[in-house]
């Protein structure tokens, strides 16, 4: 389960949640990735879920419930609960930079893993699918791009 960044996204938020419970103004350089890093995360999973994922997924039950409170109702109430509740100001741009140290970190391990299991949390996430389709890219770039001289 871990394997899904909206697994990861809902434990970031959970985690930012509790704290600023106890600690309404909690603050540190840690504090501000992780606070970062839980609205990202959730800005990402909302809109993949939404442009990518929901059109594939025709769930029914408790999947469905799960989903929509998953992909749709954290995703879209953590942000504006920021925009609302703050606290603010804290991010700089080394937070900034920092901030993107998980979502890479998780994109790598989802590569690795899947390239020893053959499996991949996100179907649009498979690497033999993903190489041929840069490949391809790479391919046609380099017709149409002016040549170099040697």
């Amino acid at each position: 389960m871990f394997s899904y960044f909206t697994i990861e996204s809902n434990l970031f938020v959970l985690a930012v949640a509790v704290v600023l419970t106890v600690r309404p103004l909690a603050d540190g350089r840690g504090w501000r990735v992780v606070r970062l890093d839980s609205l990202l995360g959730f800005l990402i999973t909302g809109l993949v879920y939404a442009i990518v994922l929901a059109p594939q997924v025709h769930l029914t039950g408790a999947a469905l419930v799960a989903t929509i409170g998953f992909h749709c109702v954290s995703p879209w109430a953590t942000v504006p609960a920021w925009l609302l509740l703050g606290p603010r100001p804290r991010l700089t741009w080394g937070t900034v930079g920092w901030a993107f140290a998980w979502p890479l970190l998780s994109l790598g391990y989802i590569f690795v893993q899947g390239a020893f299991t053959h499996w991949y949390p996100y179907p649009f996430l498979d690497a033999g699918k993903l190489g041929l389709v840069f490949a391809a890219l790479f391919k046609l770039l380099d017709r149409k791009l002016k040549p170099l001289p040697s």
